[in-house]
């Protein structure tokens, strides 16, 4: 089967992934393959192929917003079927026993396994992922516009959850790629005033578009102190900023796995209790509740499509803010 590989991580200028003829994976016990219609492009793929993250395995087939249509089933395989459309996200595998998971925390799982870093992903015409670990779509939404609910939508609708924000709360957001543009609408959705903070024309635009009450810059004040804030750019910078215009008791939500150094902080902006939070992965739980919030919204993704052979050039744009909403590349051939 085709699939883009890396082979060794560098700079996605330089192209480092490698179009490849592979061995199509078999299902184990308890797997499903699922033949890859579209996948996701996300930030994270970007920090992998570019070597920020810690990369088990090489070589590797990233990719972890995958949609596409189960061909095939391991022993054991009972609640889907052969020909069913389903989603499969980041998180790829758990240990189902140690404290965090039986605490309901199995996005700090101590042996979780991720897609498209820990196990293939959706760069490629198939994958391999455990029953458990993949989800069924909404049927009001296309494979290209299902494929970024499956990270950007759920590490968002996470975010969300993580910054304590209630109905009627004002929302910042920092950065305004394809989460951000998901969150924007279900928050509206849910009854939120959201501010978006971004550089970008192009994002401000969106922002405005789908209903953003003020659009600016992340050194501007606006119009009214927030509630609560999530910052989705990997910029640390952002940080002191987004506290200096949150309100007593407010939290910034930190969206990224990973962020470049932090300013040192004046005590003062985080003083009268308001608080600083990183996020984590996500749970199935979350995969679960957002993908029914996304179809009641509905939540409508803009999406900018690549062919599968074009994966290093996509890289390249969402690297450089060139895609408006979401980037996804079109597998099925």
């Amino acid at each position: 089967m085709f699939a883009m590989l890396l082979e060794q991580p560098r700079r996605a200028e330089e192209r480092p992934l490698v179009a490849a003829e592979i061995a199509a994976p078999v299902p184990g016990p308890g797997q499903l393959r699922v033949r890859v219609s579209c996948c996701g492009l996300c930030h994270t793929d970007l920090h992998t192929v570019e070597g920020e993250l810690r990369i088990p395995r090489l070589p590797l087939v990233p990719g972890h917003q995958v949609v596409g249509v189960v061909d095939a089933r391991g022993a054991g395989v009972s609640r889907v079927k052969e020909g069913d459309r389903v989603g499969v996200a980041w998180l790829h595998s758990t240990d189902g026993s140690c404290g965090f998971c039986r605490r309901g925390e199995e996005n700090l799982c101590d042996h979780a396994r991720f897609t498209g870093l820990d196990a293939n992903g959706g760069y490629a015409e198939a994958m391999v992922v455990g029953e458990d670990f993949c989800y069924p779509l909404p049927p009001g939404f296309s494979d290209e516009h299902a494929a970024p609910l499956l990270c950007a939508g759920i590490i968002g609708y996470r975010s969300y959850r993580l910054s304590g924000v209630a109905r009627s709360d004002r929302l910042g957001l920092y950065g305004f790629g394809a989460s951000a543009h998901i969150v924007l609408q279900f928050a509206r959705h849910l009854g939120n005033e959201v501010y978006v903070f971004t550089r970008a024309e192009g994002h401000r635009e969106l922002a405005r578009r789908l209903g953003a009450a003020w659009v600016g810059d992340a050194r501007e004040q606006p119009p009214a102190l927030l509630d609560a804030a999530i910052i989705f750019a990997p910029a640390g910078a952002l940080v002191p900023e987004a506290l200096r215009v949150t309100r007593k008791g407010g939290t910034v939500a930190l969206a990224g796995i990973t962020m470049s150094a932090i300013p040192p902080l004046d005590y003062a902006l985080l003083y009268h209790e308001r608080g600083l939070r990183t996020v984590a992965n996500s749970t199935r739980q979350d995969a679960r509740e957002f993908l029914e919030l996304a179809a009641a919204v509905p939540v409508r993704t803009e999406v900018q499509c690549f062919a599968l052979a074009e994966a290093n050039e996509a890289l390249v744009a969402l690297k450089h803010s060139r895609i408006a909403g979401a980037g996804v590349l079109q597998v099925a051939r």
